[in-house]
């Protein structure tokens, strides 16, 4: 019969300690392997708290989900602040790159309502708009306009 556990680590920096180590110690699975798996699995999340489920079974075996972190954490993670704007449409917090724009797209298109990389990066530009965060130092909602005439067609080409 398979249990679970689940748990929220820091992404590639998973380690035998608490949160894991205490909730793994008096199961049948190889804690070292365990860690290893999720660090491997979460490596494109550096540092960036991320949801994982370990299901494992009596003879030791074991499964690794992991979850995705919010669209809001990965931009502050990746422009580096803490909290949006209280006034997004006039007080910017943070500026993001379109090469940002687009890793963090990359990184959340499972589990987003878009089909393809450039429809994904509207909705992480969606997010910019409500933390207030520009993307090139422009107007979130002005930049998600020029996605849609096509002058970013080649940067989120899959």
């Amino acid at each position: 019969m398979a249990d679970t556990i689940e748990a929220l680590v820091p992404g590639g920096q998973a380690n035998p300690g608490p949160p894991l180590g205490p909730e793994l110690g008096p199961t049948p699975v190889d804690v070292q392997a365990v860690v290893q798996e999720i660090n491997d699995q979460t490596a494109a999340f550096d540092g960036t708290e991320v949801p994982v489920t370990i299901t494992y079974e009596e003879d030791g075996s074991f499964e690794i989900e992991v979850g995705v972190p919010p669209t809001a954490e990965l931009i502050k993670d990746k422009a580096g602040f803490d909290t949006g704007s209280g006034e997004p449409h006039e007080e910017f917090v943070a500026d993001l790159s379109v090469e940002e724009v687009k890793q963090i797209a990359d990184q959340k298109l499972s589990d987003l309502l878009a089909y393809d990389l450039k429809n994904g990066a509207k909705e992480v530009v969606g997010t910019c708009v409500t933390l207030g965060v520009t993307i090139e130092g422009e107007n979130p909602r002005e930049f998600k306009e020029r996605i849609d005439a096509g002058e970013y067609d080649d940067v989120f080409a899959e």
